[in-house]
């Protein structure tokens, strides 16, 4: 015995069978057993002999379906899932998801060295690759392979054409790394706390909200471009005042 409300929507009580909620979400039985025994899901409600899941279910399943879609590890995927309180509503979680998606579109291509370097028009030495993966152009997969930005890889062989130091794009990364890791969760705080819930009280849905969050991605982009082409002219105003002392 299946109980619904509104089977199709997240936010309202849905008890579904192991069954239904393997057709719903696309997952095998052995997975959502395996999930549930590492905590990631809770688990289910017991109606006497049988198990039921709910919205909560469904919607911590498909955040460990997005991450896992974003090359997260079991245990980098444990480790995010911990940080999720236990009373988080069906929505909180799809706006972890929602905010999980990639702020900028790009395309990356699944290719070998020697089509890599077809690509390139040259052949790349392993500093030339391992160059190319400090600058976040390429990306070491399984057997051997690679994974390429097709509009970056133009913009790193440039770099490699210029001499571009590997210290230095090992250094820039992990400034982008540290201050973008704060960046987005003070807009993450943000959103939380400011637009999440004026939206909730208005009994928008999760899918509004993705919608929302993809509408502010090229306004959040520009402006942090915008922020860093201000700063780095104040940067290089304030260094030549300093040495024209």
């Amino acid at each position: 015995m299946v109980v619904k409300v509104d089977g199709a929507a997240v936010g309202t009580l849905t008890l579904l069978t192991l069954e239904e909620l393997t057709e719903r979400i696309g997952m095998s039985v052995r997975n959502v057993r395996f999930y549930t025994t590492k905590g990631l899901v809770p688990p289910p409600i017991r109606r006497g002999r049988s198990g039921y899941y709910s919205a909560d279910h469904v919607a911590r399943l498909q955040l460990v379906q997005e991450l896992q879609g974003h090359g997260f590890t079991l245990s980098a995927i444990e480790r995010y899932v911990a940080r999720i309180p236990e009373n988080a509503s069906p929505e909180d979680i799809a706006l972890h998801r929602a905010m999980l998606a990639p702020w900028m579109a790009d395309s990356w291509q699944e290719c070998t060295r020697t089509e890599l370097e077809r690509q390139a028009g040259r052949r790349l030495t392993t500093a030339d690759l391992d160059t190319l993966e400090a600058l976040g152009v390429l990306r070491t997969s399984s057997r051997g392979r690679f994974r390429v930005s097709r509009s970056q890889l133009g913009v790193g062989l440039g770099l490699l054409d210029l001499g571009y130091p590997i210290e230095a794009a090992r250094a820039a990364a992990e400034v982008y790394a540290t201050h973008g890791r704060a960046i987005a969760e003070e807009l993450y705080e943000l959103f939380r706390t400011r637009v999440w819930p004026v939206y909730k009280e208005q009994g928008v849905s999760p899918e509004k909200i993705q919608e929302v969050v993809e509408r502010l991605k090229p306004l959040s982009i520009a402006s942090l471009v915008q922020a860093y082409e201000a700063g780095m002219d104040d940067t290089r105003r304030a260094n030549i005042a300093k040495r024209a002392r």
